[in-house]
């Protein structure tokens, strides 16, 4: 079996697309897909050329024999992934915008198979990955999945391989929102690359300026902080440089879900290719505003061949690092 060069987990729902605009109650004819930001993040990687292991679960059933076909269809090592005969796959349906409007989603994931993945998943073979991807949404599913997430990235970063993590945050999934932001700091402080959007970071730390969101992450060890300020670029923070990246133009936003995504794509990919940070976060805002410009949340992903055409993306020449001044209002969150 090919050595793994990235880990990921958590919950890929079959997605029930409208085909037509209006409320969801309305709409009478949907187009199947997957969703889940997670596998949207391995789905990218995989298209750029990695060998991803997806850890996950899902049901006995005809959805979860979609989203296992979708996923190995696009590359993903799914060999860890465990069909479940007592609980179902995951769902949602996802409304149509013509606007660039975030689109409205209703959830039917209580209670899912992947919301039952536990720590007795984790075996030696995935802990040699050379990276691993977390989000904070695999840790709002159950308990059990909260001390899997747990798990993973302290044994990962503690072997010396990275990790990433971006927040993700999903506030209906928890019971209220001081428990999550104690438990998503606590799996954020674990990771070597913290990726929160401008929102996520205030609500997280209290603090409103991007630098001093990079600080209070940085000051509990993290490596680098990458702040997304949605259409005015990213801030990025370590412990010896820090700058601005402005965004990729877009003529016009078709779909807004899977921006974050995308940009967590493009800094794994860089960083594990040994670009500066500063290219990292030029390539992540290209591949966001290729996200914000396709409709559904993983279709606008690259693949390498794509990369390579794109000069701006491909991190080759260093982009110029403004410096940040007054930067802690005004901005507003792509995904």
């Amino acid at each position: 079996m090919p050595e793994i060069d990235i880990l990921s987990f958590g919950e890929t729902m079959a997605m029930f697309v409208a085909e037509q605009t209006g409320d969801l109650a309305s709409v009478g004819k949907f187009h199947k897909r997957i969703a889940g930001a997670d596998s949207n993040v391995a789905i990218g990687l995989s298209r750029l050329g990695f060998n991803v292991a997806w850890l996950s679960r899902v049901g006995e059933d005809s959805l979860g024999r979609f989203v296992l076909d979708t996923l190995r269809h696009e590359g993903l090592d799914c060999s860890h992934v465990a069909v479940d005969p007592l609980h179902p796959t995951g769902f949602q349906l996802k409304s149509r915008e013509e606007t660039g409007a975030d689109p409205q989603v209703e959830y039917f994931r209580r209670g899912s198979a992947a919301s039952h993945l536990s720590v007795t998943a984790i075996c030696p073979e995935l802990l040699q990955a050379r990276h691993l991807h977390a989000t904070g949404i695999p840790a709002a599913l159950s308990d059990a999945t909260r001390e899997l997430s747990r798990q993973l990235m302290t044994q990962m970063r503690s072997t010396g391989h990275s990790v990433s993590f971006d927040p993700n945050l999903r506030p209906s999934l928890w019971d209220n929102e001081q428990h999550m932001i104690s438990e998503i700091n606590a799996l954020a402080c674990l990771a070597d690359w913290v990726l929160p959007g401008l929102s996520e970071g205030r609500l997280l730390t209290g603090f409103d300026d991007p630098a001093d969101i990079a600080a209070f992450y940085l000051d509990q060890g993290v490596e680098a902080v990458v702040i997304k300020l949605g259409a005015h670029g990213a801030y990025y923070r370590t412990p010896l440089d820090q700058g601005f990246v402005a965004a990729v133009p877009v003529a016009k936003v078709v779909d807004t879900v899977g921006a974050g995504d995308g940009f967590a794509v493009g800094m794994i990919s860089a960083l594990l290719e040994n670009l500066d940070i500063a290219q990292a976060v030029q390539r992540a805002n290209w591949i966001g505003s290729r996200a914000v410009q396709s409709r559904g949340d993983m279709e606008g992903l690259p693949t390498r061949a794509q990369l390579h055409t794109h000069g701006t993306a491909k991190g080759l020449q260093r982009p110029q690092a403004q410096a940040i001044t007054a930067c802690g209002s005004g901005y507003t969150d792509l995904h």
